[in-house]
């Protein structure tokens, strides 16, 4: 029999029935392994009930939605059911296993009353059960009725909910969890069964929810982030449920998310990345120290390193050749506001694929509402659209987003060990919040003395916790201090074709294996005093002896020991106070005393770049030329030598290829760049690369750059600098120079209010801090009201003020604190470049708060 007549001859199809009057009913849904469900009617109301084998893991009561129409959750009757067999196979860029083969069953129920009617449907799974609410057009959602009802002793752990959901869990009981609001994932238990309730298919379509709770009860509503929402679909409410091992090997919440949106993956490369802000919070101003990084993940065979807050566009794409030609590609972090609007994305979004980076890391989104979730979907269509990977940070957790866009390499939604190192938490995580999805918890922090987690526990961590990024959080001399982890980390992958959870207890334990080809990587962490932990190595499957390597903790040294095993037998590994172990299999051959794959750092090349003029206007060209030295040691083979061309430029000129070139042996070519109407403007590298197969066989690409000025199209007609590109800008606390918002400190954005009066237009910035906008002698006049923002509710706040044109100063104020704003109003006959700028008055106060209001530019037609 056909699969499609396989498919057609269990489906069960019942056709739309006639409204009934409300009866007491049940309906056993078709089930998948020992997990099924079951919908009871009773007087008109709803509840799913979802057991796991015989034991009843959670239930859903008073199924349904309130809408500004009525209320669809009494007086509800049957008026259509369906079921069919969803079987599906997708595949994933990241996660704990790589290939995903789905079988469900798919129930579709029809409930409606005098105020309308949606479908219940209802997914079965052997890892959950999975439910969400259709509609038959757009409707306002008010909030879901349907309220989840655990066993008042099931054990619980929850994290009160946050935004960024960055908060604690607490173990407590069902009943006895505190009067609050609580994030997902939630996870129970109730004997051996656990139940852990999430979202999925979740974007920007919906709202967001947490969980809300009465001290006492045992149940848990869903409450949208959003007063109201429209939509003709809710997300999916999942219930993983099973033995621990089932929950955390559950794909349940990618299993019902949309598929991907795009099949060439081909650009999209998982990794460990060196990352320095944790360990050294100012370094990623430092572009010597960020130097410093590249060698050590160069060394470390890590594949990336990410800069984060305090980079420069005026040498991140120097860092970025300096990189590649070392092996080593380069993220960079920016705050969620400097990329929130379409055209701030299309301003930076070509820059940075110009300048080589390859992904980024958004920070501080922090919320779950609807339009945030809008602008989720918004900037993962532009960055797969020029092949950027991406990281959300200070983000929502999870909600299958991986699958529906397979760039999105982690999100953070966690409380990571930048909050400070702590056993018990990431012994909770791996059962909860990495569950769901990968979980950017920036691990292994290296230390002589580190009390609250061994070296050999952090080491453990890129292996427990699954991220496709994961940065690694030590220094370059803590990762020298360690060989054997630095060692370790650069074998380690980050995308997995199998996870198997060993053992473990949240709060106490976590033992995970995971398999990448032929070799398995074991990562063990526990809490609390020195012991052992057994390892039955039963996962290494197929027969025959295999090579095992385990680091464990002598003191504050990782040492390493290996043994040849078999799958038969267990191993007993001792471990220090909040300790850990990794361990390292692969299949042994005679001889063979390692499974480390030699890493060498990529030889040392030469490329020089000059290009003329070095300033150009639309419609210019730019004579470009580069002279490659091969530094090698050896001979350079297939070398292919051309420049990148920045976006909306053309190339005049053919590719230099060169079959051999000896040691010292060089090449040129010259090539003519043409800026068109719509390419990329700014200060600019023009930048010319050299890819070629190195002595030893693997492909290394060399480059450098020089620097060139393209003058942006200059503003026309009454504008504001605002609604202008800027080429540079700083700032000096948190987040981004704010568009027509004030900067807020640590509160979020708001309106921008001097002394009272508020200002549609303007900037919002905290000093020190400057940005510069091209005007092209096309401007006449600038008008601005400037002060310290009202939000500054003390005399604390105190700004001075400076307007320079082309480098000269054409305004200054004194010191100002809060009160009544203080007007400018300059001639800007003949300025190219104007910049604004703030300073800190002076009494060493955080609260300088610096608001340009209006800021409007008056410029020819």
């Amino acid at each position: 029999m056909s699969r499609l007549a396989l498919v057609l001859s269990t489906a069960l199809l019942i056709p739309t029935l006639p409204a009934t009057a409300a009866a007491d009913t049940t309906w056993t849904l078709p089930g998948v392994g020992s997990v099924g469900a079951t919908v009871e009617s009773s007087a008109g109301t709803l509840r799913l009930k979802v057991h796991s084998g015989s034991i009843e893991a959670v239930e859903v009561a008073d199924l349904g939605l309130i809408t500004t129409a009525g209320d669809l959750s009494k007086d509800l009757t049957l008026r259509a059911e369906s079921h069919r067999p969803v079987r599906t196979s997708y595949t994933m860029t990241t996660g704990k296993q790589r290939q995903r083969n789905v079988v469900q069953e798919e129930s579709r129920l029809t409930f409606g009353n005098a105020s309308g009617s949606f479908t219940l449907v209802v997914r079965v799974s052997d890892d959950g059960v999975g439910f969400r609410y259709e509609l038959p057009g757009p409707v306002t959602v008010k909030r879901e009725t349907g309220g989840y009802e655990l066993a008042p002793s099931a054990a619980s752990w929850l994290q009160p909910y946050s935004p960024q959901h960055e908060n604690e869990h607490a173990q407590a009981t069902a009943s006895t969890a505190p009067t609050g609001q609580f994030g997902h994932p939630a996870l129970f238990r109730t004997g051996s069964t656990y139940a852990l309730l999430a979202e999925s298919g979740l974007d920007g379509r919906y709202s967001g929810a947490r969980l809300t709770h009465t001290q006492g009860s045992s149940r848990y509503d869903v409450q949208l982030a959003d007063p109201e929402v429209v939509t003709t679909a809710t997300a999916w409410r999942t219930m993983i449920v099973g033995d621990l091992a089932t929950v955390t090997g559950s794909t349940l919440v990618d299993d019902l998310a949309d598929p991907a949106r795009f099949t060439d993956t081909s650009w999209i490369k998982p990794g460990l990345s060196s990352w320095s802000w944790l360990a050294e919070n100012s370094s990623p101003r430092d572009f010597e120290r960020q130097k410093d990084y590249v060698d050590s993940a160069a060394k470390s065979n890590l594949k990336y390193v990410l800069v984060d807050e305090g980079w420069s566009p005026a040498w991140i794409p120097a860092l970025t050749r300096y990189a590649r030609a070392r092996g080593v590609e380069v993220l960079v972090w920016f705050h969620w506001t400097n990329l929130e609007t379409q055209a701030q994305r299309d301003d930076w979004l070509p820059k940075l694929v110009a300048w080589g980076i390859k992904g980024i890391k958004v920070d501080f989104m922090e919320s779950d509402t609807q339009a945030r979730y809008q602008w989720y979907d918004a900037i993962l269509a532009d960055t797969a659209e020029r092949h950027l990977m991406i990281n959300f940070h200070g983000s929502t957790v999870p909600h299958g987003l991986a699958r529906t866009w397979p760039h999105l390499m982690t999100m953070e939604g966690v409380r990571g060990e930048e909050n400070g190192l702590n056993a018990t938490r990431n012994t909770i995580l791996p059962f909860t919040r990495n569950v769901i999805g990968s979980m950017d918890y920036t691990p292994t922090r290296f230390a002589t003395s580190k009390p609250q987690t061994s070296n050999a526990h952090e080491l453990a961590l890129p292996v427990v916790y699954e991220s496709g990024w994961t940065h690694i959080v030590s220094s370059p001399e803590e990762l020298d201090s360690q060989p054997e982890g630095a060692r370790f980390l650069g074998q380690l992958p980050t995308a997995w074709d199998e996870t198997r959870l060993i053992s473990g207890a949240p709060g106490e334990q976590a033992v995970i294996a995971r398999r990448n080809g032929t070799t398995w990587f074991v990562g063990g962490i526990s809490s609390g005093t020195a012991g052992a932990i057994a390892v039955p190595l039963s996962f290494l499957s197929g027969g025959g002896r295999w090579l095992v390597e385990t680091i464990t903790d002598n003191g504050p040294t990782l040492v390493r020991s290996s043994s040849v095993r078999t799958g038969e037998d267990q191993l007993t590994i001792d471990t220090a106070e909040h300790g850990g172990f990794v361990l390292q299999a692969c299949p042994y051959k005679t001889g063979r005393t390692t499974c480390d794959q030699l890493h060498q750092v990529a030889p040392s090349t030469t490329v020089l770049v000059d290009a003329t003029p070095t300033t150009v206007t639309t419609g210019g060209t730019v004579k470009v030329q580069g002279i490659f030295v091969a530094r090698t040691g050896g001979p350079v083979r297939d070398l292919v030598l051309a420049p990148d061309v920045p976006a909306g430029w053309s190339l005049s000129g053919k590719p230099v290829r060169k079959s051999l070139l000896r040691d010292g042996e060089s090449v040129s070519g010259s090539w003519t760049l043409k800026v068109g109407p719509n390419g990329v403007r700014g200060d600019l590298d023009l930048v010319v690369g050299g890819n070629y197969t190195a002595p030893d066989g693997r492909k290394i690409y060399s480059a450098d750059a020089a620097r060139i000025f393209a003058e942006p199209l200059p503003p026309r007609g009454s504008t504001y600098v605002s609604d202008l590109p800027w080429t540079d800008e700083t700032n000096g606390f948190g987040r981004p120079q704010q568009r027509d918002h004030s900067h807020g400190g640590e509160n979020p954005p708001a309106t921008l209010t001097i002394g009272g009066k508020t200002y549609a237009k303007g900037i919002g910035s905290h000093a020190a801090s400057s940005l510069t906008t091209w005007l092209g002698a096309a401007c006449t006049r600038f008008v601005a009201e400037v002060g310290v923002d009202d939000d500054v509710t003390t005399d604390e706040g105190s700004v001075t003020f400076v307007v320079t044109g082309d480098g000269r100063t054409l305004a200054s104020t004194p010191v100002i604190r809060r009160g009544a704003a203080t007007l400018l109003d300059l001639d800007l006959t003949g300025v190219k470049r104007l910049t604004l700028a703030t300073t800190d008055g002076g009494n060493g106060k955080n609260s300088d708060h610096a608001d340009w209001g209006l800021a409007a530019l008056t410029c020819r037609p």
